[in-house]
């Protein structure tokens, strides 16, 4: 095998594992939680689980993160399918939402304070199996903090968005709610669109870098502080 394919698989190895884990975790607190509230649309669906096939889009848990390791990107990420959930089910919709919608990335954040305490094992293995386990659990920190951050974007339906929703009073909330179907059009546009056309002209378009950059780098540093390795 060439080597530019076994970097290529070993690559794929050391990121797959930490993203499915981060965004089946993810999607599973939604409906755990959403569950705990009154809603059970997630439960009778069987969403509310850790069965990582439950949770996995073709685009998002495949494509994209693919995509983002063949072009050199900084850092990975990728999303589920969105687990269901009926709002109107909840005991309290309008507040019940925010804790629906903060499920994901908390569970994010546990995540990635998990893996900064697990890598004091890493030592006990050998060698090569030491450099694999400590990779994953590398990437699965930065993932989980970029997942928690970036999903804490106020744009609907990103979980920030929904939080918004819930906390802004009805006059406002339901015409924000409304953007929900232009949201995935604009995270593309930020994404990938704007810093392409960038790159074409010589102008540092990545508005998604400027506003992520700082609270991702505050928020791994004090992960990595509060599991001793700071």
């Amino acid at each position: 095998m060439p080597s530019s394919a076994i970097t290529l698989v070993y690559l794929a190895s050391i990121w797959v594992l930490p993203l499915v884990i981060a965004i089946t975790f993810h999607e599973a607190a939604h409906g755990w939680v959403a569950n705990r509230l009154g809603d059970d649309t997630a439960r009778r669906m069987g969403r509310v689980t850790f069965n990582p096939l439950r949770h996995i889009d073709p685009v998002g848990t495949v494509l994209l993160p693919a995509l983002l390791i063949v072009f050199g990107a900084p850092f990975v990420f990728g999303y589920a399918k969105p687990v269901p959930v009926n709002f109107a089910r909840l005991h309290h919709p309008k507040r019940d939402m925010v804790w629906v919608a903060l499920a994901g990335p908390a569970v994010n954040l546990a995540l990635a304070l998990a893996a900064g305490a697990l890598y004091h094992l890493v030592p006990y293995f050998s060698p090569w199996l030491g450099r694999w386990i400590a990779h994953n659990l590398e990437n699965a920190l930065l993932i989980n903090v970029v997942l928690a951050v970036f999903n804490m974007l106020p744009l609907p339906p990103l979980d920030g968005g929904r939080v918004l929703t819930g906390l802004l009073p009805v006059s406002l909330a339901v015409p924000f709610a409304r953007i929900e179907r232009f949201g995935m059009p604009i995270l593309i546009t930020l994404l990938f669109v704007l810093p392409f056309v960038g790159r074409e002209i010589g102008v540092n378009l990545n508005l998604i870098a400027w506003v992520l950059g700082p609270p991702i780098n505050a928020l791994l540093s004090v992960v990595l502080t509060v599991t001793g390795h700071g």
